[in-house]
């Protein structure tokens, strides 16, 4: 009797200590799995969520789909991005539901200077000035001697500097500069080299795009007519710059040696390639990554690193190969564009914030 009751004991004591075991076991685990959400995500939203899912499944099941994760597998040069960059549901211009990369622009480049633009009178040289293309396939100097010989280049009617001082009308005010860096240019500022300064608006203007996280083909490409894409740098690859509605208005939107220049709008932003920034080397000779498109494709210079142009690109200026698939490259400076067009569906500009 008393043997049986003492095995009892024992089994009822063996009992115990597993419960116990396996009750630490549990704690364990649930708070591993907590860490590891946190740290994947990188943001309080996920560990929230957790907490959630364990209240209510179905809550859970709906937050997840709008809840967003560190992605990892993009490349930018150091502060050009002034935020994590993060994936998030998106639908695209075709209305194809998919992934994004949601990326937010310093707007000011990570590596380049900005400026100069216009040169101070008609006797300064290139080194004052910055350049300027209209797609005639030219790149022109913009200092002194490219001011005073605009009525031979452009006919007459242009006068952008003071005769009796040979002084370049610019616009050195941001009152100037919004007058004139805009579609309707105010009167008062025809006849002007046009450039404004990122501190008028406190630095760079961050932009906020969706990027699709695995390009979607077109079956007919589509014309780009707003921003498409976005530098390594931190900058904005805009569209063709409207040239003829700006030298309508007899100004010179001057953009500096590498492409780019300011609005009160998209604040500073390229328009051309023109090899200021080094890019990502290829191992194999290939030319250099310098962005990323709207659709998704990457965006590579225009020249490998031998000095030689891709013979079969299509008319977007894309062609594909085994290490990247479908790619762009850009066009050359005077051309005034980057790509032809759109291979893919594109993401979506969700603008300041």
């Amino acid at each position: 009797m008393n043997t049986t009751l003492g095995n009892t004991h024992l089994i009822l004591l063996f009992t115990l200590a597993l419960t116990l075991y396996a009750c630490g076991g549990s704690d364990t685990q649930t708070d591993t799995t907590s860490d590891s959400a946190t740290t994947s995500s990188g943001s309080d939203t996920d560990t929230d969520t957790d907490t959630d899912a364990d209240a209510d499944a179905d809550n859970d099941s709906e937050t997840q789909t709008d809840t967003t994760v560190v992605a990892s597998d993009l490349f930018f040069f150091d502060d050009a991005v002034v935020e994590s960059i993060t994936t998030q549901s998106c639908t695209l211009s075709g209305g194809t539901q998919t992934t994004c990369y949601r990326i937010t622009l310093a707007g000011e480049p990570a590596v380049d200077e900005i400026g100069p633009f216009c040169p101070p009178t008609i006797t300064s040289d290139a080194s004052q000035g910055g350049i300027w293309f209209d797609g005639s396939g030219e790149v022109y100097d913009i200092d002194g001697e490219f001011i005073s010989n605009l009525d031979q280049l452009y006919g007459d009617g242009w006068q952008l500097y003071d005769l009796s001082t040979g002084e370049v009308n610019i616009t050195d005010t941001q009152e100037a500069c919004e007058a004139a860096a805009r579609p309707n240019v105010d009167p008062a500022y025809q006849n002007y080299c046009v450039q404004c300064d990122l501190d008028y608006y406190g630095g760079g203007v961050s932009e906020t795009v969706l990027l699709p996280v695995t390009p979607v083909p077109l079956s007919n490409p589509s014309y780009v007519n707003a921003n498409m894409g976005v530098s390594l740098n931190g900058v904005i690859l805009a569209a063709q710059a409207p040239v003829d509605a700006i030298l309508s208005n007899y100004t010179i939107a001057a953009f500096d040696d590498c492409g780019g220049h300011i609005n009160p709008f998209d604040g500073y932003h390229y328009h051309a390639a023109t090899g200021c920034s080094t890019g990502v080397d290829q191992e194999d000779g290939h030319a250099n990554q310098i962005g990323y498109a709207l659709d998704g494709y990457s965006i590579y210079a225009m020249l490998d690193t031998s000095g030689f142009e891709e013979t079969d690109l299509d008319e977007c200026r894309g062609h594909t190969d085994d290490a990247r698939g479908y790619h762009y490259h850009v066009a050359s400076p005077g051309e005034n564009m980057f790509i032809g067009c759109f291979h893919g569906e594109q993401g979506e500009w969700l603008g300041s914030e």
